[in-house]
């Protein structure tokens, strides 16, 4: 078995992400990586307890302490990947932004993301849209006004591509967009497209284009 991960390199990752504000990347196959780590140290420590000398009692005593230690590591850093993803995805809930980076996200936190996302927008809209309508929240048709709001929402999105590298800006909502470079193609809502296609900064990219 070719182990990729070591106590060595578990805990520069989570020092990387302890460090960054952002959602620091990983290998796809990092957690495949981590179960085998893990399956290896304690087949050794298996090993060690068929024997009854007293080195190999100790060198058993280090590697338990050791996969202890591992684990606490991957517990640390599962937490604080969790807390980044949720704050992505309360982000993304409350602007809507068509342009949040999930790259970092590995395909089983994507999909944590995705539900989180349209449960906080359900709720969103069955309770706080209806007391900013004077309304008591109605979590009865929250599914049915999330799917309508995301329709809505579909149609005022267009692709575009950009002519010029565009800095960070911020939206008319707050929401910060980009950077972007030459020739990137991105999602953004009809109105900040129709500026950037005023300035000469894009153009919009339409069916068949």
């Amino acid at each position: 078995m070719n182990i990729k991960i070591t106590y060595e390199t578990l805990f520069e990752i989570l020092r990387r992400e302890k460090s960054h504000e952002e959602l620091q990347k990983l290998d796809e196959c990092f957690f495949s990586d981590v179960t085998d780590y893990l399956k290896e140290k304690e087949n050794v420590i298996l090993r060690q307890k068929t024997k009854q000398d007293l080195f190999t009692f100790e060198d058993e005593k280090k590697n338990q302490n050791q996969l202890d230690n591992i684990k606490k590591i991957i517990k640390e850093l599962y937490e604080r990947r969790e807390k980044k993803i949720i704050n992505i995805a309360m982000n993304k809930s409350k602007t809507n932004s068509s342009v949040i980076d999930t790259s970092a996200l590995l395909p089983e936190e994507k999909k944590m993301f995705d539900e989180l996302v349209e449960n906080l927008n359900r709720y969103r809209l069955g309770i706080l849209n209806n007391l900013l309508k004077n309304q008591l929240p109605d979590l009865k048709e929250e599914k049915e006004n999330f799917i309508k709001l995301e329709e809505d929402e579909k149609g005022k999105n267009k692709i575009i591509r950009f002519l010029h590298a565009v800095p960070r800006f911020v939206g008319p909502e707050l929401e910060l967009y980009g950077p972007f470079e030459a020739d990137e193609i991105a999602t953004l809502p009809e109105e900040i497209v129709r500026v950037l296609i005023e300035k000469n900064r894009a153009e919009e990219i339409k069916d068949g284009s």
